[in-house]
């Protein structure tokens, strides 16, 4: 039997181990090859695997229920057959307590986050500081790629949505602690409320050289075009961006680039693969956006890459001890530690994962020397040799609007109003579409009646009804409408009973599509 002195020196031990770990990461330059990742994830899923096999008393019953025999699992091959869990078969299917580690609720600080999901009903995920240790190295490591210096004044503003949400929390976690210990910064937080960030940059903005603005694509988006009539000049700082929650084109990287005057694709905007169930998962790294940018320029390489070659997936690279991802049938399983472990979770998500060799062994198929891209690009100095996961999102599950996930319950809550009755079907297609000047909205194209017209009046009660639900049953929208007001109203397109754009008769329908 351990001493306390020998459970404490193990614990050290461990703490050190990881601290280690991140400490290799953000070396510069390579830091372990391909293999020596693939080695580390395949550990790092089994030790998760174990741990929650014996200590979470969901998991215990889980695997009973499913056959499993923990005993059994002894090798990445074994691990490989485990059954995977999802917000539905695991869940919420288990008393809350019981899937978190026994005394992590008095024994660890925690912080909670919220996520609503398709049934409006939210789900507490409680992380510990270890989520946000590494979201401090995934930060870090943008930072230190992305050549701002230290030693000038630099704002970052947080405008994430705040509150119980994770976005706006654990980045300003990541940049309170990097400024805590190497690199000094300024941090504002006034989540979605563009007033308050034009106010704080017309105000205290010329004071500082650097600015790193983060936030939901489409929303960072509108605060850079607002930012001139609102008495803000982008181009007197040396700017940066960091996005997350939905993937976006080249095309938009460039055009935020136009707009602020950022001059490096690779390196002054990074794009964040994140959930509320497991924080910073992984990110886009000047890397992983020259292969994008490659997988443009070489149609060949595209679908040589990528499974589905009809649109470009966020790609992003991960450390395997933090989060391993896994790619079954095209689905995205994540495995990782914290206070609720999840063990192959099934994310959502569909794409793939690769690794770096994978990825430089495709390249040379097509004709194409990855290393000597690499040095043509500039980037040598910011290479890893870490896997890849590349991400589709959820098409025919939800949408986003400025990062508040939309399901069609939500809509369809909203046309089955007594009200509406005697003008629709109930059937509806979204999309999220973008505007000329890149606008973000939400379209809902509704199938009416036979002999119905969509008069204005019709139209109106119909956004209306749908506003009104989605305010009722989504959070993230409710709070989006009291940052924008108007602007995410949905915009609603009427159709014949049984119009062949959307609604042909005797195919399946799709509640959403891409635009």
């Amino acid at each position: 039997m351990k001493s306390p002195s020998q459970k404490r020196s193990t614990a050290a031990d461990k703490k050190r181990s990881a601290l280690e770990r991140m400490s290799l990461f953000l070396q510069p330059g390579p830091s372990g090859s391909s293999a020596k990742w693939s080695a580390m994830q395949s550990e790092y899923m089994l030790e998760i695997f174990r741990t929650a096999a014996s200590h979470v008393p969901a998991y215990r019953t889980f695997l009973k229920e499913r056959g499993t025999l923990s005993r059994t699992v002894n090798s990445i091959a074994d691990f490989k057959k485990v059954p995977p869990m999802s917000k539905d078969n695991y869940l919420r299917k288990s008393a809350w307590e019981d899937l978190i580690l026994p005394g992590a609720l008095a024994g660890k600080p925690l912080v909670l986050s919220a996520t609503s999901g398709s049934t409006g009903k939210p789900f507490y995920f409680p992380r510990t500081g270890a989520t946000d240790e590494q979201s401090y190295v995934y930060h870090r490591t943008f930072l230190e790629n992305s050549g701002l210096n230290p030693k000038e004044p630099t704002l970052v503003i947080v405008a994430f949505g705040m509150g119980v949400w994770i976005g706006g929390i654990i980045t300003y976690e990541a940049f309170k602690r990097i400024s805590d210990r190497d690199f000094p910064l300024t941090i504002l937080t006034p989540g979605v409320n563009k007033k308050e960030i034009f106010e704080a940059l017309r105000e205290i903005g010329p004071q500082y050289t650097q600015l790193i603005l983060c936030g939901y694509p489409p929303f960072v988006k509108d605060v850079i075009d607002d930012g001139p009539e609102n008495g803000v000049t982008w181009k007197h700082f040396d700017m940066r961006v960091v996005c997350a929650a939905e993937g976006f084109s080249e095309e938009f990287r460039d055009y935020l680039m136009r707009k602020t005057g950022m001059k490096n694709p690779h390196r002054d905007v990074m794009n964040i693969y994140g959930s509320a169930e497991l924080g910073t998962m992984a990110t886009e790294t000047p890397l992983s956006i020259l292969i994008r940018h490659l997988s443009i320029a070489h149609p060949a390489l595209f679908p040589a890459l990528f499974s589905d070659a009809t649109r470009l997936p966020t790609l992003a690279q991960f450390v395997p001890s933090f989060v391993s991802f896994e790619a079954v049938d095209n689905r995205i399983y994540a495995t990782a530690g914290s206070a609720l472990p999840l063990v192959r979770f099934d994310i959502g998500d569909h794409g793939g994962v690769l690794t770096y060799s994978e990825v430089k062994r495709i390249c040379a198929a097509e004709g194409i020397d990855l290393k000597a891209e690499i040095k043509k690009a500039g980037i040598a100095d910011t290479v890893r040799e870490l896997p890849f996961v590349y991400v589709y999102e959820r098409a025919d599950l939800s949408t986003k609007l400025y990062g508040a996930i939309i399901f069609p319950e939500h809509i369809r809550h909203g046309l089955h109003s007594a009200e509406l009755e005697p003008f629709v079907t109930g059937k509806f297609t979204m999309f999220t579409k973008h505007a000329e000047n890149q606008d973000e909205y939400l379209e809902v194209n509704v199938e009416l009646k036979d002999s119905v017209d969509g008069t204005h009046e019709i139209i109106a009660q119909i956004g209306l009804a749908i506003k009104q639900s989605l305010m009722q049953k989504s959070t993230e929208y409710h709070y989006l409408v009291g940052a924008m007001k108007d602007r995410v109203n949905p915009r609603v397109i009427t159709w014949a009973h049984n119009h062949a754009e959307h609604f042909a008769h005797g195919t399946k329908h799709k509640w959403v599509k891409k635009a």
